[in-house]
């Protein structure tokens, strides 16, 4: 991979990662950088499973893309679950 594909890969994780916030349900307290790195985790493990399962050539896929926003859904959601809530002084 080259310093442009890692790259585009980080701002797609952050797509993804936002989509994967708005689409999760309840009210999540987690910042906005863990957002961002569940994102990038769901790109590369969504494209990762797109390619174990021959679901992703070598441009872009739609299942490659639905496989990333789902875990992206999944990780926002089970992050949100475990990090600590914001308490109000």
């Amino acid at each position: 991979m080259t310093i442009a594909g890692l790259a585009a890969a980080v701002v797609l994780g952050a797509v993804i990662g936002a989509l994967g916030r708005l689409l999760a349900p309840g009210r999540e307290s987690m910042p906005i950088w863990l957002t961002i790195g569940a994102g990038i985790v769901a790109a590369f493990a969504g494209t990762g499973l797109a390619q174990l399962f021959g679901l992703a050539g070598d441009g872009w896929s739609l299942w490659a893309t639905i496989l990333q926003i789902v875990l992206a859904v999944v990780g926002v959601f089970l992050v949100a679950a475990f990090w600590p809530e914001r308490t109000h002084r």
